[in-house]
C-alpha cells in the first residue's frame, strides 16, 4: 500500500477514534436510536441532490446503508447508551477486522497470508489485554451488541469490496439513504413518540453539532475515504487499520470524558500497533504500487 494510502487510512482511524466520544455525548443528549438517525438523514441530505447514484448494483448500495448505517449504529449506539464506555466500545468494535477477513474468505474467496493472520493474532491479543483490564462492571448485553455492530461493520466493508472501484462519494451518501427510514420506526417503535417529539422540539445548537460531526467528518469523509482504499486494496489490508481506533478512542476517552488509560491498557495499544506493523510489512512486500485516480 502507497504512503499516501496509509496516510489517509490513518486519517479515517483518528476521525473515527474520537467520534466514539462524540458517540457518547449524543446518546446523552439524544434517545440513542432517534440519534443515529438524525445522522444518517444529516449524512444523506442535501449531498444527495448534488451527488449522482454510484454505478454499482442497487442492491449492494442498499445492503451497505443497512449493514453500516442501521445495524452497527442501531446496536453501537444502544451499547454505549447502556452503559459500554467509549474508549471499550472503541476497542471491542474492532473485532470487525477480523469479522471482515472471514466474510471476505468466505464471500469473495480473499485468502489471507500467514503473515496477515499473524498480524491480526498479535493485535487482537493487544484489543483482548485492553478489554480484559476494563471489562468489569461491563454489562454482558452491551458488549454482545457491541460486538452484533462489529459483525455489521465486516459485512459492510465485505459489500463495499464488491461494489469495487466506484464513486466512494457516492456509495457512502446514497447508502446512508438507506438507514433513516429503518432507524426512525426503531425509534418510534422502542423510544416513542413522546421521548422523540420531545427531544425534536428541544433539539439545541449543541445537538446539531453533535450530530453535523457525526455526519460529515465521520460518517461521509470517514466512509468515502474507507470506500475508496477498499476499492483499490483487498479487504484484509484495509481492515487492519481500525485496529488503531482504539488508541484514539482511548485518547479521546481520556481528553474529553476523563476516562483513564492504565499502563496495560497502554501495553494493549502497543501489541495493536506491532500487529498491524506485521500486516502491512507482509502487504507491502506482496503488492504493486496503486496509483491515485
Amino acid at each position: 500500500m502507497p504512503l499516501r494510502h496509509v496516510l489517509l487510512a490513518l486519517l479515517v482511524v483518528s476521525i473515527w477514534g474520537f467520534n466514539f466520544v462524540v458517540i457518547k455525548l449524543s446518546v446523552e443528549a439524544l434517545p440513542p436510536i432517534l440519534a443515529a438517525a438524525l445522522r444518517f438523514t444529516a449524512a444523506a441530505f442535501p449531498a444527495l441532490l448534488f451527488v449522482r447514484p454510484p454505478r454499482t448494483s442497487p442492491w449492494l448500495v442498499i445492503g451497505f446503508g443497512l449493514s453500516f448505517g442501521f445495524a452497527l449504529y442501531a446496536f453501537l449506539n444502544l451499547s454505549i447508551a447502556w452503559g459500554m464506555p467509549a474508549g471499550l466500545s472503541s476497542i471491542v468494535l474492532q473485532t470487525q477486522a477480523f469479522f471482515t477477513m472471514m466474510m471476505a474468505f468466505v464471500l469473495l474467496g480473499e485468502r489471507p497470508s500467514k503473515f496477515q493472520i499473524m498480524g491480526a493474532a498479535i493485535a487482537f491479543a493487544g484489543i483482548a489485554v485492553i478489554a480484559l483490564e476494563r471489562i468489569e462492571g461491563t454489562g454482558l448485553l452491551p458488549l454482545l451488541l457491541t460486538l452484533g455492530a462489529a459483525v455489521s461493520w465486516g459485512l459492510a466493508n465485505v459489500l463495499t469490496k464488491k461494489a469495487g472501484r466506484i464513486n466512494a462519494l457516492a456509495f457512502t451518501v446514497w447508502g446512508s439513504l438507506a438507514a433513516p427510514l429503518p432507524l426512525f420506526a426503531m425509534s418510534l417503535i422502542t423510544e416513542g413518540w413522546p421521548t422523540m417529539s420531545a427531544a425534536l422540539l428541544g433539539f439545541s445548537w449543541s445537538d446539531a453539532a453533535l450530530i453535523a460531526f457525526l455526519a460529515y467528518p465521520a460518517t461521509l469523509l470517514g466512509g468515502a475515504i474507507w470506500s475508496w482504499l477498499l476499492g483499490r486494496h483487498p479487504a484484509s489490508v484495509v481492515a487492519p487499520f481500525t485496529l488503531l481506533v482504539p488508541i484514539t478512542g482511548l485518547a479521546s476517552g481520556y481528553l474529553v470524558l476523563g476516562e483513564v488509560v492504565t499502563q496495560i491498557e497502554i501495553a494493549g495499544a502497543l501489541l495493536v500497533i506491532a500487529g498491524l506493523v506485521v500486516t502491512l510489512k507482509k502487504a507491502k512486500k506482496s503488492e504493486p504500487p496503486i496509483r491515485l485516480d
